[in-house]
């Protein structure tokens, strides 16, 4: 999550008088009109305001008096991270009561006092956290403020795991020191005999810090690439898991919640079957027709109107290379403008190909 991510916090929609993550019925209408027409006039959306605060209408750059719609599998996921954030601020709230609540916690785990009855050791056999004789469980969700917190949790992770890490590592290179400081944690856990897959993006491969990270660990460790993955996800046994609550990663989630990790686990399967092995045993990402797997995933973003900076985010590159893919799939295709780039795009089939 990178500054000016249109995945933000939206402002509220006063002239509807809803949340802009609600879909109100005008703005559905409308929403559907532009999906089934391909734009709208900049006239009728003015008229429903919400659908540009939610980002479901961009500017169209082929008619400065229309809006394009955003494809919905795009604008669902943003709207869902919107309600996120929402939670993350309530949990926030609650880790704050529970702090303030920790000292009269304490008084009431002494026990009953003489004559309010009984047994002393489960605290009159109410339970709950805090009492003597009762396993206190793991809340489903807990917010960590700032780097040192969310290193301190996953590192008591790191020493209560036994059996698997799980990880998606969005991005493209990786940084030294970042590297480092997760290199005594993974030795310690495959050390113990457990397994570690990681989910990099294609970028990765090209990075010498990360071949050299690797060659430093003894175990069953791999790692796979993608040209996109999803937010960053560290997994421990299948039982906790880390993903940033933040923009800029300074505030993470812990998660026990069974649902949702059987959803994370779910996701990584799905993610780890479609991606190339890069270690222990490297293989070249495929390629047809002259365009590489990188091309084509740029293609498809060009189809979605994402910009040169965008996409160049979203695959973990730089903007320099991105242009130069954009460009060798522009010479492939014969195409001489950005516009028809994009119908040549689609008209080509090669978003269709599966190498």
């Amino acid at each position: 999550m990178t500054g000016g991510d249109p995945a933000a916090p939206l402002a509220g929609t006063a002239a509807h008088g809803h949340d802009p993550a609600e879909l109100c019925p005008e703005g559905a209408e409308l929403y559907g009109r532009a999906l089934r027409e391909g734009r709208v006039t900049r006239q009728a959306a003015a008229r429903v305001p919400c659908l540009a605060e939610a980002r479901l209408l961009a500017a169209d750059p082929e008619d400065p008096g229309a809006l394009r719609p955003t494809p919905p599998a795009v604008a669902l996921p943003r709207l869902l991270l919107d309600v996120s954030y929402g939670i993350a601020d309530r949990r926030g709230q609650a880790e704050r009561l529970a702090a303030e609540f920790a000292p009269l916690m304490a008084l009431g785990s002494e026990g009953p006092r003489p004559g309010t009855g009984g047994d002393a050791r489960t605290g009159g056999g109410t339970g709950g956290t805090g009492t003597a004789g009762y396993a206190v469980p793991a809340p489903a969700l807990t917010v960590h403020e700032g780097f040192e917190r969310i290193n301190a949790a996953i590192d008591e992770a790191v020493g209560e795991a036994r059996t698997e890490l799980l990880s998606i590592q969005p991005g493209g290179t990786r940084a030294p020191a970042t590297l480092a400081q997760a290199l005594a944690r993974d030795r310690e856990l495959l050390a113990r005999g457990a397994r570690m897959r990681t989910l990099y993006q294609h970028t990765a491969r090209h990075d010498p810090s990360v071949h050299d990270y690797y060659a430093l660990l003894e175990g069953d460790a791999e790692v796979r690439t993608l040209d996109e993955v999803t937010e960053r996800l560290v997994m421990f046994d299948r039982r906790v898991a880390f993903i940033p609550a933040s923009k800029d990663r300074t505030v993470a989630l812990e998660v026990r919640h069974r649902t949702l990790l059987d959803y994370f686990v779910m996701t990584f399967e799905r993610l780890w079957r479609l991606a190339t092995p890069m270690y222990p045993a490297s293989e070249s990402v495929p390629s047809a027709d002259g365009i590489t797997a990188r091309q084509r995933a740029i293609a498809a973003l060009l189809v979605e109107g994402e910009t040169d900076d965008r996409i160049a985010e979203r695959l973990g590159l730089n903007v320099r290379t991105c242009r130069a893919h954009i460009a060798r799939l522009a010479a492939v295709l014969g195409s001489r403008s950005r516009a028809q780039l994009g119908y040549l795009i689609g008209r080509s089939g090669i978003l269709d190909q599966r190498p």
